[in-house]
């Protein structure tokens, strides 16, 4: 078994207002993994992978990244093995132009010159947007911002991709020319969706967080076809969504290993 990237021991975490987000959560992630982090909304899917990079802090417990305790005198190191892409692009593509955006980042590292523009073309490239380089990123299409957002993180080389929410408000063929550049992506993965035939698309596990625990962890497969796992933890398929086009894929795990529910 590797050696895990992220991991996470007993971590608490409330809200001013009294609101507890986070209840006693244990988690690790391994090189290569791709998780969907799924649940209700108010579950504290968000709040946990805030806690990844120290957007947030934990109050109880402890977080870390590839072996670095995620605290405020790590931050920077942390930050570039974690990228988060957030859920509205906007929140990350603000430069005049896509090139500005993307070099922000490393930019700030003290990246300059060659190094700093090879750095850029291959995260553009990575997501099919070179070509959009010197375009104003509010000439942008929803979804052609989001893969910029993508490329943003990417150019910082993170060793972890977190994403939040990647398919909302995207088209069909958004959503499919994005899960076409996240499979390509060799990155550790972890994404927060509440679309559940798009974490069935691209992740091999799954996580479920309920009231701020995590209430079970296994083969996305056998998740998401566990009814009374499913209705107990309010998750739903689309509407006209046929749960048996579920067939197992040969990285889903031995057969019989099934969810753990905790």
């Amino acid at each position: 078994m590797s050696i895990p990237v992220v991991v996470v021991r007993g971590l608490h975490f409330s809200y001013p207002d009294g609101l507890l987000a986070l209840d006693g959560v244990d988690l690790h992630v391994h090189p290569g993994e791709r998780v969907a982090l799924l649940g209700p909304n108010g579950a504290g899917k968000t709040t946990l992978v805030l806690q990844l990079n120290g957007i947030l802090l934990p109050q109880e417990g402890t977080v870390e990244i590839t072996g670095i305790p995620v605290t405020r005198g790590n931050f920077t190191e942390v930050r570039r093995r974690v990228g988060i892409v957030f859920q509205d692009p906007d929140d990350q593509v603000f430069m005049p132009t896509v090139y500005e955006d993307v070099a922000f980042g490393p930019a700030n590292l003290g990246l300059r010159g060659a190094e700093l523009e090879s750095r850029v073309q291959a995260a553009l490239a990575a997501v099919g947007m070179a070509d959009r380089r010197n375009r104003a990123p509010h000439h942008l299409s929803f979804g052609e911002r989001r893969l910029v957002a993508i490329s943003t993180v990417l150019a910082m080389e993170p060793e972890i991709l977190v994403l939040d929410e990647p398919s909302a408000n995207l088209d069909p063929a958004g959503r499919r020319e994005l899960a076409e550049v996240l499979r390509r992506l060799g990155l550790t993965m972890l994404m927060v969706t509440h679309d559940l035939p798009y974490a069935l698309l691209l992740c091999d596990r799954a996580v479920v967080m309920n009231r701020g625990r995590i209430t079970a962890d296994g083969p996305i497969e056998e998740i998401l076809s566990d009814a009374a796992l499913m209705a107990a933890n309010r998750l739903e398929f689309p509407f006209g969504f046929d749960p048996s086009v579920i067939r197992r894929r040969p990285w889903a795990g031995p057969e019989g290993s099934g969810p753990k529910t905790i």
